[in-house]
């Protein structure tokens, strides 16, 4: 049947930035279906260990401005679950300031998270994929690489998640005959903590809420179920892709 392609049972997926957000929703999703899910994070609350708490997971405490994080994080994930299927990159961080006079270390703090990060563990799970015979990684990028956002300015933003994109499908590219499948998903404006800081600005929201055609924000369970699709064998012959799920956003 094809909703049996949706199932992930026997999987084991790690998520990093999984304990909060769409990284938290996504683990959710992969846990609802069936897989083992090892969440990454700087920190666990308990309102997200009692999301997850009907599913096999597993916490891994992490800074990912560490540059050996990564390869450490798959690591553990093989000596906690014995193999890694489904990598998912959904850490990452957003500062916004105007170009003239953005401070130089939130740049580089930026990118270290947002692209650097994301390449180390696209780069040690792919080594453990090889051996397994194939895998699938997703990542999580943004309108933002798509599109300049108005009327905030967050050109470190919007400058990783365009990178995050062309590596997405230039892994892709290169793996796609070792039964490895790389896609990325590219959420719009998601009621998350991330994203709570503008939907709360009275000048900015109602820019955003104007320029989406559905006329609200998403919510985290609507990015997660396009993640399912994409790390599911439903999307088996899907690879390079940048799935938008903005409300509209990027029609106009």
């Amino acid at each position: 049947m094809i909703l049996d392609r949706f199932r992930l049972d026997g999987k084991v997926a790690l998520v990093t930035g999984g304990t909060r957000g769409v990284g938290l929703a996504i683990a959710k999703a992969l846990g609802e279906a069936g897989a083992r899910v090892v969440v990454a994070g700087r920190t666990m609350k308990d309102d997200a260990r009692q999301e997850l708490a009907g599913f096999a997971f597993d916490f891994l405490a992490t800074e990912m401005l560490d540059e050996k994080a990564p390869d450490r994080l798959v690591a553990d994930t093989l000596a906690k679950a014995g193999r890694l299927d489904i990598l998912v990159n959904s850490a990452g961080v957003a500062v916004h300031g105007d170009s003239g006079d953005y401070p130089e270390d939130i740049w580089r703090q930026t990118m270290a998270i947002n692209v650097d990060a994301v390449f180390r563990c696209c780069r040690a799970a792919l080594a453990l994929m090889r051996r397994q015979g194939g895998g699938v990684i997703l990542n999580v990028g943004s309108i933002s690489g798509i599109v300049s956002n108005i009327p905030q300015n967050q050109v470190a933003y919007n400058s990783s998640k365009a990178a995050v994109h062309m590596m997405t499908r230039s892994l892709a590219s290169e793996v796609a005959a070792e039964n490895i499948r790389v896609n990325a998903v590219a959420p719009g404006y998601i009621e998350t903590d991330l994203s709570r800081g503008g939907i709360e600005n009275p000048e900015w929201f109602p820019i955003w809420r104007g320029m989406t055609p559905m006329g609200r924000v998403g919510q985290p369970e609507e990015v997660a179920a396009a993640a399912l699709f994409l790390c599911s064998p439903a999307s088996s012959y899907v690879t390079g892709e940048v799935l938008v799920i903005d409300g509209g956003y990027t029609t106009r």
